[in-house]
């Protein structure tokens, strides 16, 4: 083993350690499909593209893992052509896999490729995730609870009102999801370093054999641009976040016996025998920051790249981006699988949330439908729960609040201010399309049902292209390697 240089042991060999695994598969599936291209072109002798399309299949065959960086080479680029010659039994001077190509545009699609491929999981486990919290919204739309805001209680809700609206916020990632993918899954190969060639290649080609919906329009933005690249970071730290403010809620659900504590997602206490934590919530809230940091980390190298093929912009970001999309996919995985388990175990009764005061909006507003002014409504309830709690409102009570407030009040104005005070299931029957009602959860539930189709209709699509590309590469490659004139 020759002795590193400061750079190669410091920088070079740790950055091959991390992108190797990823990088060098995915590199020699890009260089199968040019070197077909290559070859229907007629840049390169039949033969010639036959040799070398036998040593890619030889590599792609190879399970085998890939060597330590020894410095006998620069990078994962320059192992696949050391590796390739190998295989070929020719010196790497006589490799052709490079005509009209750079490692600007190689990198830049391969990149796209990966993503485009960790992504495709992603967007499955979103919309999993999403279906499994309708599934739970729709069964638990009548269990009432007392809904927060500010981290104090607020109204009656329902725990199915809460779900459906957390899988409101997942259909809408879903298609953010499916945008992003739509977005990298154009090819820039085929621009070379920057500025194209005068050679007879076919950048569509290329782009058919590997899957891309279409071509980049312009060569410097292909090796350039990084905008896919912050997007991917960005959707991955917002959806994430939004997942981790479910997950302290469910903490409190959980901490509160509202809800069983699924087991499977529990880990015992290394002294107190009673104790199961379900310390996956916590980690939900850790991958959260991990994200945003990932996604800092991708706007500040770009930020501080040229316009123009940078490292800053490109490698540097690589792992950053890798690790955003697998803790994604794993945090989905998480949340879906939690969701999936919980059940109303003791949810707050309602002498519970009657107490709490988070049903004095609702008796304000049942005097109000009988022509009380808004703010003398809301200034009598006010009143009253400043005297006691709403079990102890009696109907003599409320009229000596009202007389000097909202006047004198009929005997169905005072009936129903009183029963929305002290009824919290009345919630259930709430009316609003949006709201709490059991009905209108059900409904909420169908329409996000329905959403989530199109984005799924997407996925399956780009599934199909890539799997249809495939098939396509692994045939022609097998034809035109077969060639040994």
């Amino acid at each position: 083993m020759s002795t590193l240089t400061t750079y190669q042991r410091n920088h070079l060999a740790p950055t091959y350690d991390h992108h190797v695994g990823k990088l060098y598969p995915a590199m020699v599936r890009a260089s199968q499909a040019h070197v077909v291209m290559l070859t229907e072109q007629g840049l390169i002798p039949a033969e010639r593209g036959a040799r070398l399309l036998r040593g890619l299949a030889e590599l792609r065959a190879d399970t085998t893992a890939t060597p330590a960086y020894d410095g006998s080479f620069e990078d994962t680029y320059y192992l696949l052509e050391k590796r390739l010659a190998a295989a070929c039994g020719i010196p790497t001077s006589e490799l052709d896999v490079q005509l009209a190509r750079s490692r600007n545009d190689l990198d830049a699609g391969v990149f796209r490729m990966l993503l485009r491929d960790q992504l495709v999981e992603v967007l499955q486990r979103v919309l999993d995730t999403g279906r499994t919290a309708l599934d739970q919204a729709d069964r638990y739309a009548d269990v009432v609870i007392t809904g927060y805001t500010h981290r104090r209680p607020a109204q009656p809700t329902t725990i199915g009102h809460a779900l459906a609206g957390y899988a409101e916020a997942l259909a809408g990632q879903a298609a953010t999801y499916a945008d992003v993918i739509d977005q990298l899954n154009v090819s820039p190969l085929g621009s070379c370093a920057f500025a194209g060639t005068d050679l007879d290649i076919d950048p569509a080609r290329l782009a058919e054999l590997l899957g891309f919906a279409g071509l980049v329009t312009n060569s410097y933005e292909a090796v350039a641009g990084a905008d896919h690249l912050v997007r991917v970071g960005t959707i991955n730290a917002r959806a994430l976040a939004t997942g981790a403010r479910l997950a302290r809620t469910l903490m409190d659900w959980l901490s509160w016996q509202w809800v069983t504590t699924p087991g499977d997602f529990t880990q015992g206490s290394s002294i107190m025998p009673q104790k199961r934590n379900p310390v996956v919530l916590e980690h939900l809230v850790s991958y959260a920051g991990q994200a945003a940091a990932d996604a800092a980390s991708v706007l500040n190298n770009v930020g501080a790249a040229w316009w123009e093929d940078s490292n800053n912009a490109t490698t540097d970001v690589q792992v950053r981006l890798w690790e955003s999309n697998d803790r994604a996919e794993r945090f989905f995985a998480l949340v879906g699988g939690f969701l999936a388990e919980i059940a109303p175990l003791n949810p707050p009764s309602r002498e519970e949330i009657v107490a709490s005061g988070a049903t004095t909006t609702a008796a304000a507003d049942a005097l109000t439908r009988h022509g009380v002014p808004f703010r003398a409504a809301h200034s009598l309830v006010g009143r009253l729960v400043r005297a006691g709690g709403p079990d102890t409102w009696t109907p003599e009570g409320v009229r000596a609040a009202a007389a000097d407030v909202a006047g004198e009040l009929d005997d169905a104005a005072v009936a129903d201010l009183i029963a929305a005070a002290v009824r919290p299931e009345l919630v259930l029957r709430r009316a609003q399309a949006d709201g709490p009602g059991a009905a209108a959860v059900r409904a909420q539930v169908g329409v996000l049902r329905a959403a989530l189709e199109p984005v799924a209709d997407r996925l399956d699509a780009v599934r199909g292209l890539l799997r249809r590309a495939d098939e396509a590469l692994d045939a022609v490659a097998a034809e035109l390697g077969a060639n040994r004139a």
